[in-house]
């Protein structure tokens, strides 16, 4: 089992920067995916980006592509998401999540940190 904790929330102007964190505990062995997510009040969660645990891979949805950037501590078991460029858009809860490498869904959830921009 994975333990996941995010942290790095805040309130930025818009075209400030911003870095989360992820720390992931317990039983990270088998773990696939990390991905990060966001939901705003009254919309649909969304999908921001993923890194691949083993390889390092990432991707990031188009709409943060260029601005946003995922990496992950070789010292241990964080993975950051990097906002650059922020707009008032990006204001939302988000929330990383691990995906295990013997299913195709995020089945565990950090608690979420609150990302403000404002005008």
């Amino acid at each position: 089992q994975v333990q996941l904790v995010e942290s790095g929330g805040g309130l930025v102007q818009a075209g400030g920067s911003l870095r989360l964190s992820c720390a992931a505990s317990g039983r990270t062995f088998g773990t696939y995916r990390m991905g990060w997510f966001r939901q705003a009040p009254g919309k649909e969660r969304e999908f921001v980006g993923r890194i691949t645990w083993n390889s390092g891979d990432t991707y990031v949805a188009d709409s943060v592509k260029g601005r946003f950037t995922i990496s992950r501590d070789s010292a241990g078991n964080t993975v950051y998401l990097q906002m650059n460029s922020l707009k008032p858009e990006d204001t939302a809860v988000y929330y990383c999540a691990a995906r295990m490498i013997t299913t195709s869904s995020y089945d565990t959830w950090g608690q979420g940190t609150q990302v403000t921009v404002s005008s």
